[in-house]
């Protein structure tokens, strides 16, 4: 459909909605689109405009099952406007209650989580472009409204965005009462969600009593506040320039670590925003990164937990790393015996046996152990370094706690942490690419050597 900004047979909502979708590049005539499609109002109104303007669209409706009767109502209501304008119709029910109460989530979450999970299933089966959901500027207001009372940085500042990843937004530019003098001036009808006038939900109550309280001191503000977030969103974008510029200064990454430079960290103009900014994602809220910020000028080991990651304080550094390790002295291998050679740890520890002879040359990589075969108690095991643990390094009297050795070779808590052990019965012997312990060293007396090499594990 050509739109034209001087056809008169054009209505100016539908003009309006046409130049932002393509302003924002969120549709093409690609590919279908999958709309979601409640019944009410704004659905209805999203549903009907893409059609207009010619798009091939998929009606998803989704029942939670919160409603009763009024959820059957909203069904067969969708189901038959989809007849009416020769659409197909997808449909799913659900128990969100159950759910919410399964998952540990609010209704309106698990409502959420139920319904895009949903409509994605659909956007693969169909191969469609996007999915159009029917959020409107008043939506947008809202949200903003919303995203203070909980607390939020530049991003709930800037609310709805017009696209997520596939979720597209076309109404973000249009008003409820545009919506609603729209669909009037078509004739087309839609059902009313009477829990959208109950005070139950903190959405409502903003929508019911904060808005009109506000309107009443500036009958313009629901412009005001949208002319704000576009504003807002011009800002996020000079903003996020500058945290990714200063990502690219000041993280390090070694392995599959994370390193923060403390020194790098405080020389910053906002610590705590690039913090917040950078940490966010991995699950870390604003409270901990407060704390995190804090703990920069104190001593090492705080450790500050999100869901799959956690950041550990090390001398200079933060480090941040996924929570999927093994525990404390945990058995990563158990050798109930040894052919002549082989592999141990999935390929990153090689082992020969051989005798002992004047032909043999010991290695001083530490890469490499050797030990007299004879003295070894089977089975060896392979474990995660614990608390208590001690050795006896080569070439020295009497053992050590693990945990000294560890801090006179400055080891961060993080290499701690990844530190194998060698074990012959009950004994360390080896701290595997590091140091072999004493007493099953190889000697002039020894008949059979097992030599070890060992490659670096590298998650």
């Amino acid at each position: 459909m050509n739109l034209r900004s001087n056809d008169m047979s054009v209505s100016p909502f539908l003009q309006s909605i046409h130049e932002f979708v393509e302003d924002k590049k969120l549709l093409d005539k690609s590919g279908p689109v999958i709309v979601g499609v409640s019944g009410g109002a704004d659905s209805i109104a999203l549903l009907h405009v893409l059609k207009s303007l010619g798009y091939s669209c998929i009606v998803c409706h989704c029942n939670f099952n919160l409603r009763g009767e009024e959820s059957l109502r909203d069904r067969n209501f969708t189901r038959q406007i989809a007849f009416e304008w020769n659409l197909p119709f997808e449909e799913i029910s659900f128990d969100a209650s159950c759910y919410a109460m399964t998952n540990n989530v609010s209704v309106e979450m698990a409502c959420r989580q139920l319904r895009y999970d949903w409509f994605e299933e659909k956007r693969k089966q169909y191969r469609a472009q996007a999915i159009a959901v029917a959020h409107h500027r008043d939506d947008s207001v809202e949200t903003l409204l919303l995203n203070l009372i909980r607390g939020t940085g530049i991003a709930g500042l800037t609310s709805m965005k017009p696209r997520n990843g596939f979720v597209v937004r076309p109404l973000l530019t249009v008003s409820r009462k545009d919506i609603e003098s729209y669909l009037s001036e078509h004739g087309v009808s839609y059902v009313v969600d009477c829990t959208n006038l109950e005070s139950v939900y903190i959405r409502n109550k903003i929508r019911l009593q904060v808005l009109p309280l506000l309107r009443s001191i500036n009958p313009s503000v629901d412009h005001s506040i949208y002319s704000s977030i576009l504003n807002l969103r011009e800002v996020e974008s000079v903003y996020k320039a500058a945290i990714h510029e200063q990502e690219q200064n000041v993280l390090e990454y070694k392995d599959e670590y994370i390193y923060i430079p403390v020194e790098k960290l405080k020389q910053l103009p906002s610590p705590k925003a690039f913090l917040f900014e950078f940490l966010t994602p991995y699950g870390f809220v604003s409270e901990q990164i407060t704390e995190i910020i804090s703990s920069c000028g104190g001593i090492s080991g705080k450790v500050f937990l999100s869901r799959n990651y956690r950041i550990v304080k090390d001398r200079e550094y933060l480090i941040l790393e996924s929570q999927e390790r093994e525990e404390a002295g945990t058995v990563v291998e158990k050798i109930e015996s040894l052919e002549e050679c082989g592999t141990l740890l999935h390929g990153n520890l090689l082992y020969r046996c051989l005798d002992n002879d004047e032909t043999y040359c010991f290695s001083r990589d530490k890469s490499y152990a050797c030990f007299d075969l004879d003295k070894l108690v089977f089975p060896l095991i392979i474990r995660r370094w614990e608390t208590g643990d001690r050795f006896t390094p080569f070439g020295m009297r009497g053992s050590r706690k693990l945990s000294d050795y560890f801090r006179d070779k400055k080891y961060s808590l993080i290499d701690k942490a990844n530190a194998l052990l060698l074990c012959s019965g009950n004994t360390i012997i080896w701290i595997l690419g590091e140091r072999a312990a004493d007493g099953y060293r190889v000697t002039a007396d020894t008949k059979r050597i097992i030599e070890f090499k060992y490659k670096k594990i590298v998650k």
